[in-house]
């Protein structure tokens, strides 16, 4: 499991924030109904582990960790979910029909060469793959899971023209339906450049993003997503220093510094910083 990696509906109005002045933006003081998700929590801090569980430190209100692990007890727990590639080790929980290859290969993520590509390139891939998916999402809301994240919906740029925006856009929203009937909130994770449309026509509520302050997107989400971003900075790729990235005002509040392979406190590397409340 990919470690940066293996990190409620849209009724969910207490988590979003839409674009100031958009038709049909949502009152973020309203509560959930009653079926509803858990709202989104007022924390000023989160943590990201996907490296492995380990308790909170104090003060932490927002959680995320691997579908495989135990939700956080006591935090909002966000629930890591790779849907659009495989999992490493996990080939065999997939159909051959929805891996993507090229010329009888096997497409892999160049960052990642032991994550291959799904097929999201026809409704009846998408379903294969929902059909996959779904189990997943169910256990993390009977494990107590509040939300969960999607990972690598840019994977289509990555396909070679095989698959669209529109094709991971479409199984999107399939999952985010079966999420939130479930109960769980939905995280775009990443792909700044499309949080308007995601937020929009898949109902994603919330945003885990990995470098925006070092990368200059943080508004992009959070015209969308108003204060439910959650952002990761990583030690080996800071344009600046952390204390400089908190202060400025284009940066979420939820901000965290973070070793890149998101190890456990017990490791010699584990790095793990909140931003001062503002």
């Amino acid at each position: 499991m990919s470690p940066l990696r293996s990190l409620t509906a849209a009724v969910m109005l207490v988590t979003v924030a839409v674009m100031s002045g958009c038709a049909g933006a949502a009152d973020p003081t309203v509560p959930p109904t009653a079926d509803g998700p858990t709202p989104w929590p007022a924390t000023t801090a989160f943590d990201y582990q996907l490296g492995g569980p380990y308790e909170p430190s104090a003060g932490v209100g927002v959680v995320a960790r691997d579908r495989t692990a135990p939700p956080a007890p006591g935090a909002y727990s966000v629930c890591y979910v790779n849907a659009f590639q495989t999992q490493p080790g996990e080939r065999e929980s997939w159909p051959e029909s929805v891996l993507l290859t090229r010329d009888g290969e096997l497409v892999h993520d160049p960052e990642w060469p032991d994550e291959i590509l799904l097929d999201t390139s026809s409704a009846e891939r998408r379903t294969a793959i929902v059909d996959v998916v779904a189990p997943w999402l169910r256990g993390c809301a009977e494990d107590g899971f509040d939300a969960v994240e999607f990972d690598n919906l840019d994977s289509f740029t990555r396909s070679g023209d095989a698959m669209t925006l529109d094709d991971n856009l479409e199984l999107a929203r399939l999952l985010a339906d079966v999420a939130h009937d479930a109960g769980l909130a939905v995280g775009q994770k990443n792909t700044a450049e499309h949080a308007a449309r995601l937020r929009a026509d898949a109902g994603f509520d919330f945003a885990v993003t990995e470098e925006c302050a070092a990368y200059e997107e943080c508004s992009a989400y959070r015209d969308v997503y108003g204060a439910a971003v959650l952002d990761i900075e990583y030690t080996d790729e800071l344009p600046r220093t952390f204390e400089e990235m908190c202060a400025d005002p284009d940066s979420p509040a939820l901000m965290i510094l973070r070793d890149r392979d998101l190890r456990t406190p017990d490791s010699g590397e584990y790095v793990f910083e909140t931003c001062p409340t503002r």
